[in-house]
């Protein structure tokens, strides 16, 4: 099983350059660390620093190469999709390997307002968005009714695959993710005693479809080499209110306490596991974090 890493875009507190310095050093421990893709995530008229994914990632490429998997998280429905296509176009050109676009239906009414989107249409504005981003990459002229353009194309396009993973936690998105994605993008709140019954909602959909199953599953984590000191901080986060996740979806201790702990997603079936450092832990717990990742890697790769 692979071992990926989706770095914290959101930096409270912290004065604008310093986040953004924040960011690359974790990118380039991630690096460091010989993990196996990078991403980061999307979200929209925060109060707080949210440091943006395309400008960002184009900047994390000249730390992370261009010999792994590197992509970024798209809410689709926020978006116009041919500016999307022609982002992940440009920014498929500064890699060697597939490009990831990760997407989903999004929530929270304020961004919603903030970017003029309608969240009573998500789950219809995804799909179509998903059908021309695609179109429009493989380098079709391309018009769509649902949002008013015509005889839309984009250049450059990505002289590499684009690996769709989409996100999803109930029956209808999971024949999305079969239908239109080549991997199910499985959320920090699945668990393994919850992710069994999703994973067989998603391979009866692939069958269904006649398309291969893949699954991924992003998991905050923090590791450390004092372990009790990492499940302290995870415990003290959760009872907190962190992100509404059970301690159970949460990952947290030394390295072969987190590795017991993921073994399980690789025994369900999950091909990659993308950590995310859990939000509210120093930079330097953040960055020892990504460092022993590597090790966790190591034993999953196994």
């Amino acid at each position: 099983m692979k071992l990926g890493v989706s770095l914290t875009s959101a930096h409270p507190g912290a004065l604008p350059a310093d986040g953004a310095r924040t960011i690359i050093d974790r990118a380039r421990a991630a690096r460091d660390a010989d993990l196996d893709s990078l991403s980061l995530g999307d979200h929209h008229s925060t109060p707080f620093p949210y440091y943006q994914a395309v400008p960002m990632i184009g900047r994390l490429t000249a730390e992370w190469g261009s010999d792994r998997p590197i992509g970024c998280l798209f809410l689709l429905p926020l978006w116009n999709p041919v500016l999307v296509a022609e982002m992940v176009g440009t920014l498929a050109c500064l890699t060697d390997e597939p490009f990831i676009v990760q997407t989903g239906i999004g929530s929270g009414a304020g961004q919603f307002a903030a970017m003029g989107a309608d969240p009573s249409r998500r789950g219809a504005d995804l799909d179509e968005s998903i059908r021309v981003i695609q179109a429009l990459l493989a380098g079709d002229t391309v018009s769509s009714e649902r949002f008013g353009f015509r005889d839309a194309v984009v250049n450059p396009r990505p002289p590499h695959e684009v690996d769709w993973w989409i996100g999803a936690g109930s029956p209808g998105p999971l024949d999305r993710a079969a239908r239109l994605g080549q991997a199910w993008y499985a959320g920090p709140d699945v668990t393994p005693d919850t992710g069994p019954a999703l994973l067989e909602l998603y391979h009866d959909a692939c069958r269904h479809h006649a398309r291969v199953p893949r699954a991924v599953v992003r998991k905050d984590v923090i590791v450390l080499r004092d372990g009790a000191r990492a499940r302290r901080l995870g415990d003290d986060l959760v009872a907190a209110g962190y992100r509404g996740l059970p301690r159970a979806a949460v990952v947290c201790g030394g390295v072969d306490e987190v590795v017991e702990e993921l073994l399980p997603y690789r025994q369900l079936g999950f091909e990659q596991v993308v950590v995310r450092t859990m939000a509210g832990i120093t930079q330097g717990e953040a960055l020892e974090t990504l460092e022993l990742c590597g090790a966790v890697r190591e034993h999953l790769a196994r």
